[in-house]
C-alpha cells in the first residue's frame, strides 16, 4: 500500500478494480498526469497519491461530480488527507498537535476515528489526539474535525471542515 497517500476513497466491497480506475480517470480530469491509486487491503477502500493539494482536489471533483454526476459509479467517498504516520499513540498525538492550529480560538472541532486493522481502542485514540487541544469540543456540529484513519500500521491524519469530505451519493441528491 502507498505509505504516502493524500486521499482515501470507499467503494462497496468487490468493486476496488473499478473504482481505482475510476479515481485514476477522474485525477487525470483535473489535471494530475501520474497519481499513484492502490486498494488497501481493506475491503472497499482505496488509497490514493495524487500531486495535488488534497482539498483542491476534492473541490475541483465536487464540480465535476455537480456537472456529470454520471462519472462516478463507484466512488462513494472521497476523503482528504494531511500527513501520515505510524500507527503510533505518540505519533498520532503529536500530528494532532501540530494539525490542530488549524482550529481557531472560537471554533469547535470534534474527533473521529476510522479504524481498521488494530488493536488500538478508538477511545485511546480520540483521548490521545485530543489531549494537547485547547478548543471547546462539540459532537455534533463541530466547525472543525480531528479527522484520524487508522489503516493497520498506517494512519492519515487531518483537519477538515464538515464538508471537505465529497460524499458521492448524498450530493448527487442535492
Amino acid at each position: 500500500m502507498i505509505r504516502d497517500f493524500n486521499l482515501l476513497a470507499t467503494t462497496s466491497r468487490g468493486n476496488e478494480d473499478e473504482a481505482c480506475s475510476e479515481l485514476w480517470y477522474l485525477l487525470g480530469e483535473i489535471g494530475d498526469s501520474a497519481p499513484t491509486i492502490e486498494k488497501t487491503g481493506v475491503a472497499g477502500l482505496i488509497a490514493a497519491k495524487t500531486a495535488f493539494n488534497p482539498f483542491e482536489v476534492i473541490e475541483k471533483l465536487r464540480k465535476i461530480l455537480h456537472e456529470r454526476p454520471y462519472e462516478f459509479r463507484y466512488t462513494l467517498r472521497i476523503i482528504p488527507i494531511e500527513r501520515v504516520v505510524r500507527t503510533d499513540l505518540k505519533e498520532i498525538q503529536r500530528v494532532a498537535t501540530e494539525l490542530s492550529s488549524k482550529i481557531k480560538e472560537n471554533e469547535t472541532f470534534r474527533v473521529t476515528v476510522e479504524k481498521r486493522f488494530t488493536e488500538i481502542s478508538t477511545r485511546d485514540i480520540i483521548e490521545t489526539a485530543a489531549s494537547n487541544i485547547e478548543r471547546k469540543v462539540d459532537l455534533n456540529k463541530p466547525d472543525k474535525i480531528l479527522l484520524i484513519e487508522v489503516i493497520g500500521g498506517l494512519t492519515g491524519i487531518s483537519v477538515i471542515k464538515p464538508d471537505e469530505i465529497l460524499a458521492v451519493v448524498k450530493e448527487k441528491i442535492l
